[in-house]
């Protein structure tokens, strides 16, 4: 009897600490907001390290807090001022490596090609890094949507229209697959995002016959979908994309489903213990990746007109890497849309940046790797200092 009883406290007391985290992480984003996801007030990823400000003079500690405790910087969030520093830095660095060849609007367009389809795949991984999961079949599934709805567009006929929704169906379809694996079957997601991964090439040599597939260009027919990328001169892609980013930040930061996600990736087991359905919600963020996967496919194709099979790995690092620069927290539970943002500028601007200076993109593949360790042992050590 007194195990018994022993064990009944145990678990009372789990349950109303599971209760007490949930109600506390239910209302955080109402006070995240200034600084959502990487940007808690007390949370900065990596920011208590020390910089420079004279060239000499070490500054950390309080002066540091100092910095993060004015108005201005709290409301707009310390770790995106940084970025942004670092995104500015980096471009006047470009311009003077080059002596000014960089400085102009076909590099600016170029690096914005990169941005549009990237920043849809880093927005979509987002939203599963934030439950403590991790995806690495977005890139693949991008390249298996965006050759099967062109495979049936050049050569069944398919209209255009039918085309992009189809491409927007794939992606949601092996988000769902991913997800339900995940969430109901208790599949680790890096195991579920492997098979995804070897599934959607597979499935797209299949379909093409291992053939590339190329889509219409502008004066072509079907060639008008390219104006999503830009019309007469307007970057339509950037504003499309922007406002993608605003409607996803809306939805962690201001609704049941971003609380609930990012709750998942706090501490799974106190939700569990509250009484939310858990498998609903994990399952619903790997859905959310899923289709905005299936839409960068479209703006890579409208980018770049070709897609072969078997490609599309390497923008899986390229895509966590602007969410763990940008404050989303590789152990989940803290993430950061507008970090996100700022972290995909970065990574196009660098891949950019390094093709200028003449050099193999295999360089810009050995600095993004860096970045994300960088990233990674930044938030390992943020959250020791909290424990």
């Amino acid at each position: 009897m007194g195990s018994k009883v022993d064990l009944d406290s145990d678990t009372t007391k789990s349950m109303k600490s599971g209760v007490h985290v949930f109600q506390v992480l239910q209302r955080a984003p109402e006070g995240v907001e200034a600084d959502t996801g990487a940007v808690a007030q007390d949370s900065e990823i990596g920011n208590d390290s020390v910089f420079k400000t004279d060239g000499t003079k070490e500054v950390g500690g309080r002066k540091v807090e100092k910095i993060k405790q004015n108005p201005f910087v709290k409301k707009v969030g310390f770790n995106r001022i940084v970025l942004c520093f670092v995104l500015l830095l980096m471009y006047a660095f470009f311009c003077a490596l080059t002596q000014g060849s960089f400085f102009g609007i076909e590099r600016i367009l170029n690096t914005l090609n990169y941005v549009y389809f990237l920043g849809f795949l880093s927005l979509g991984v987002t939203f599963v890094i934030a439950t403590g999961g991790i995806d690495f079949s977005i890139g693949p599934v991008m390249f298996c949507c965006a050759l099967i709805s062109g495979y049936c567009f050049t050569s069944h006929g398919m209209p255009m229209p039918v085309a992009l929704i189809l491409s927007i169906v794939i992606g949601l379809i092996f988000g769902i697959f991913n997800g339900y694996l995940v969430a109901y079957w208790s599949v680790p997601s890096f195991i579920t995002s492997m098979a995804s991964m070897n599934i959607s090439k597979g499935v797209a040599s299949v379909f093409t016959k291992t053939q590339s597939v190329s889509w219409p260009q502008e004066m072509q027919e079907g060639g008008w979908f390219r104006n999503i990328i830009s019309f007469n001169g307007i970057p339509v892609g950037l504003i499309i994309f922007l406002a993608v980013a605003v409607v996803c930040a809306i939805l962690l930061n201001k609704t049941k489903l971003g609380r609930y996600i990012l709750c998942l990736g706090s501490n799974k087991e106190a939700v569990r213990l509250s009484g939310v359905n858990v498998k609903k919600w994990e399952m619903s963020a790997y859905i959310i990746c899923g289709i905005l996967v299936g839409i960068s496919a479209i703006f890579f194709t409208a980018a770049y007109t070709t897609v072969q099979p078997g490609y599309g790995d390497q923008y899986n690092n390229e895509a966590i890497a602007g969410c763990v620069m940008g404050g989303t927290s590789m152990a989940g539970g803290l993430a950061s849309i507008s970090g996100t943002v700022i972290g995909v500028f970065i990574i196009a601007l660098l891949q950019e940046g390094i093709l200028a200076l003449g050099f193999t993109k295999d360089y810009q593949l050995i600095i993004t790797g860096l970045i994300v360790i960088v990233a990674v042992f930044s938030d390992v050590v943020a959250r020791r200092r909290k424990n």
